[in-house]
């Protein structure tokens, strides 16, 4: 199907450019026809709470006692609503198919977009390969917790993963409302069977002494790499955003979905950290070290169901989320080959379903190889997971931090300039800029080694960019393509009778 291009915001005068289109720049995808539930689905499976409530939590636990993960966390849901706060406006204005760099053509021009666009596909592809590892290793480790096997066995962890693999293409070539169907569904029984679990932990261990558990004990020092840590279990939320072309009502419920996530995930990461503090706080010495230490810490309770059910809990919810991010990443990738940034067949749908079929097959090849090299190279799943959303915490971040600089220079652009959107643009910005200074500087697990891969590849993405722009400004002239209204959209009466 021949691609087009829609006139961007940014680089032509509203006069010049027509109110209705012949063709939409994304035709060929199901437009307009998504209910709110599946595109509120699509960024809580991304963010997957469930399984990230049993993984990230502990995370900071283990870095602070105290109140110290309490305060992280509630921090983190307040930066992570700014940030929402930030891309609504755009989000109500814009349907697009890219998501935020889609948003961040029209507002900051080509040449930041597209280093954006290479920072979200980082964010999407890291995490889809968190969520596959994770999958492996938990359904896994349902034989350790029935007690058939004393330890995980890394082929089966790779055949899990191929599986998972195949199961989540063949759900996302066939249509967007049967991913999203079978998302909301499953990310709905994780978040059952773990928000259970949570309040099943906290009632077990509430005889701990809460005024040592949470004494008001924080280290400064460590509290920014903690709220770093506590971001990047938000992170995914604005994954709504590449929905919005297929969305019934993309103006509406985009927005609605990007206020209510980060407060939906919040609640259940408080529970979370609450809980966990203090079912951990005189956990033996071998759960905290255990690759699974909230299975191991069931199991030290001699409930071997309970870790059976956590560990089902946490590999559907993770499932949910690898299905969520790269139904994003596809998108991100269709535009892009709309746009012919990237080949053009990724910009191509399948002619029955509608699908950007090309551009899963190949998003889902390199999703899948990149946790079986990590396998193969000797390393270990629970190691993989942590490095593998340290960085999608970095792309993530990244194109929030342009996004949110973008808003009120769109906002400006189209006539509706916004003192308040600016100031928490700016502000906003700011606490993401020396967030990800803090993350470049963890030392957890191999944080530091990530920070200058992130960096050292946005420097090169940014560098060729520049260079196309300087000697072939044509090649990005097409870059912001979004859903333009067209003729068929618009309901045609008779003024006569």
């Amino acid at each position: 199907m021949p691609s087009t291009s829609s006139a961007a915001v940014s680089s032509a005068p509203a006069a010049a450019s027509p109110l209705v289109a012949d063709e939409s720049p994304v035709s060929g995808l199901t437009r307009r026809q998504l209910p709110f539930i599946p595109v509120f689905a699509q960024s809580v499976a991304a963010i997957a709470p469930a399984g990230t409530s049993a993984v990230t939590p502990l995370f900071v636990i283990a870095a602070m006692s105290g109140a110290g993960g309490v305060i992280s966390f509630a921090v983190a849901m307040v930066v992570v609503m700014m940030i929402s706060a930030c891309i609504r406006p755009m989000a109500q204005r814009l349907a697009v198919v890219g998501g935020l760099y889609s948003y961040v053509a029209q507002g900051l021009g080509s040449r930041v977009a597209l280093p954006t666009a290479w920072s979200a596909i980082v964010g999407y592809g890291s995490v889809s390969m968190a969520g596959l590892l994770a999958v492996g290793l938990y359904l896994n480790h349902i034989a350790v917790s029935v007690g058939v096997s004393t330890s995980v066995w890394l082929p089966v962890v790779c055949a899990i993963v191929v599986v998972a693999a195949a199961l989540m293409t063949v759900l996302m070539v066939r249509g967007i409302k049967v991913s999203a169907t079978a998302t909301l569904v499953i990310e709905v029984v994780a978040v059952v069977i773990l928000v259970g679990l949570m309040v099943w932990l906290g009632i077990t261990h509430h005889s701990a002494d809460w005024s040592q558990v949470f004494a008001p004990q924080v280290d400064v020092g460590s509290m920014g790499l903690m709220i770093v840590v506590a971001v990047s279990a938000f992170v995914g939320f604005e994954s709504a955003t590449t929905l919005s072309a297929e969305a019934h009502r993309p103006f509406r419920s985009v927005p609605r979905t990007l206020r209510w996530t980060p407060i939906a995930a919040g609640v259940i990461y408080l529970l979370a950290v609450t809980t966990q503090s203090l079912a951990m706080f005189d956990a033996p010495a071998g759960v905290r070290e255990s690759s699974t230490p909230l299975a191991a810490l069931f199991l030290s309770d001699g409930t071997r169901v309970t870790a059976v059910i956590l560990d089902v809990g946490i590999a559907t919810s993770f499932f949910a989320c690898a299905l969520a991010s790269v139904n994003a990443l596809v998108r991100v990738l269709f535009t892009l080959g709309r746009e012919r940034v990237v080949p053009e067949a990724f910009g191509r749908t399948h002619r029955r379903f509608h699908t950007p079929a090309v551009a899963t097959v190949w998003a889902m090849a390199i999703v899948t190889l990149g946790p079986l090299v990590f396998l193969w190279c000797g390393g270990n799943p629970q190691d993989g997971i942590r490095d593998f959303l340290t960085l999608s915490a970095l792309g993530y971040m990244g194109s929030y931090l342009t996004a949110c600089l973008a808003s009120p220079v769109l906002l400006g652009r189209i006539g509706e300039p916004s003192k308040r959107i600016m100031a928490l643009g700016v502000v906003t910005a700011v606490i993401l800029g020396v967030l990800l200074v803090t993350a470049f500087g963890t030392g957890v697990g191999h944080g530091r080694v990530l920070g200058v891969v992130y960096v050292a590849s946005m420097i090169v993405v940014t560098a060729i960019v520049l260079l196309v722009a300087r000697r072939s400004p044509r090649l990005l002239a097409g870059v912001g393509v979004f859903d333009a209204t067209t003729s068929a959209d618009i309901l045609t009466t008779a003024t006569l009778r």
